[in-house]
């Protein structure tokens, strides 16, 4: 990577040294700034070496910005006691990607931005985008809250494009960061405790809109009623605004993403790499070459004619939703942490699934709600071999795990649960 001292003679210390934390701290040192960290965990101290360890209330001089973590609250549910200082000395609080802005703005560089957020679907739109630009040969770097974090990305040449996934807790850090072209995929709750309800949620997926001009284009996916809303409201702006719709690929296909759900995040996909001009011919190849991302839907074993689908990233009942209505019929398994009305919504599907076994702090609530058909087995060792046996017995050639639920309460996060559940549908230990 290539460093100009574009943050010469600034201050900043970054409170939370994971994913995003220590790589921003190493490149913001790397670019000329004056860096303090800290992290509360002992361990992700100790592996700072080389940095002032210290908390940003003891540093004793002027701070140019607080990068705080996306996982650590700064205002709801309670927001971290540095946080609190932060916001009562005046020091603004950031995401990386705003960093990352400023870093490329400030070497020169007239790279574009695309910047995709939603209840669900943005690491797919977002590696689907990346790849149709590498088909077409257009310098890109993709990260943020999927892959690398953004402040590890290269600074591009002018015609390069960032690719960046955005979170709900990464937006509501942005002060600068004008995306050229931003899509909002959809828009159902989540993270409400973060953001103090619906309508704050929705108000933090509307800050990747900000800043747009009317060079920019907006992308709002249609087919929820919460996005419809977002669409009108954003219409009244002098912006280019695009709705796109499930229904609208129109015969261009990529075969790695089953479902109308899928269809839409490929229409957005489409619908940014034509706002950079890439020609329909590489947009089409790049769908039909697109591999898919682990954990969503993902095949991960066939055994004695029985499909298993790893669907680990469906952490909500919306998302499990998607997977469920592109099958017919299928053995499932949920469970895990619950989000607000468990899986209430899924209703619609239960049909579709002869038999379910569930697992997790909530499993015993999902199976009450389920019905006669499910069992609380407690934990997924128990339940993919239950579900093959069932699907078996039942001739049923799929073996669905889209847990609608976190995995925190026993696993460290969904690709470790989506791990576990390919190598027992292996028939593999755990």
């Amino acid at each position: 990577m290539s460093f100009s001292p574009v943050f010469a003679g600034q201050r900043f210390a970054v409170l939370g040294l994971g994913k995003a934390g220590l790589p921003a701290a190493r490149s913001l040192r790397a670019m000329g700034a004056e860096v303090f960290v800290w992290d509360d965990s002992a361990p992700a101290r100790e592996a700072a070496a080389g940095f002032d360890v210290k908390l940003p209330r003891e540093i004793g001089l002027k701070l140019d910005a607080l990068v705080l973590s996306p996982g650590i609250p700064h205002l709801l549910p309670i927001p971290h006691k540095e946080a609190i200082w932060a916001w009562a000395k005046g020091v603004p609080i950031l995401t990386d990607a705003e960093l990352l802005y400023r870093a490329v703005r400030g070497s020169g560089s007239k790279a574009r931005f695309a910047g995709i957020t939603g209840t669900n679907g943005k690491s797919t739109t977002t590696a689907l985008l990346a790849h149709i630009l590498k088909v077409a040969g257009i310098p890109h770097a993709a990260g943020a809250n999927l892959g690398p974090a953004a402040l590890s990305l290269p600074i591009l040449p002018d015609d390069g494009v960032y690719v960046l996934e955005m979170s709900s807790y990464m937006l509501e850090r942005l002060q600068t960061l004008k995306f050229d072209v931003a899509a909002l995929l959809n828009l159902s709750p989540d993270h409400l405790d973060r953001h103090g309800g619906m309508a704050g949620y929705a108000a933090a997926k509307r800050e990747i809109f900000a800043r747009q001009d009317e060079g920019c284009l907006a992308v709002v996916g249609v087919d929820d009623a919460l996005s419809i809303t977002m669409a009108d409201e954003l219409a009244a702006r002098d912006v280019p605004l695009l709705r796109i719709s499930g229904y609208d690929m129109q015969g261009l296909t990529a075969p790695a993403l089953p479902g109308l759900h899928n269809a839409q995040n490929a229409a957005a996909a489409v619908a940014m790499a034509r706002y950079f001009d890439v020609d329909w011919e590489k947009i089409a190849e790049g769908l039909v070459t697109y591999p898919g991302l682990p954990h969503r839907q993902q095949l991960v074993a066939e055994r004695e004619g029985v499909k298993f689908i790893n669907d680990s990233k469906a952490t909500n009942a919306d998302a499990a939703a998607r997977a469920m209505g592109c099958y017919d019929e299928f053995v499932w398994i949920a469970g895990g942490v619950g989000k607000a009305g468990g899986i209430e919504a899924l209703r619609p599907y239960f049909k579709r699934a002869k038999k379910a076994f569930f697992i997790g702090q909530d499993g015993r609530d999902f199976a009450g709600t389920f019905g006669a058909a499910g069992d609380y087995v407690g934990a997924l060792a128990a339940a993919v071999p239950a579900a093959f046996h069932a699907a078996r017995v039942m001739n049923i050639a799929t073996v669905l795990f889209s847990p609608a639920a976190a995995s925190f309460d026993q696993f460290a996060n969904f690709e470790a649960r989506g791990e576990a559940f390919a190598a027992l549908a292996r028939g593999e230990a755990v």
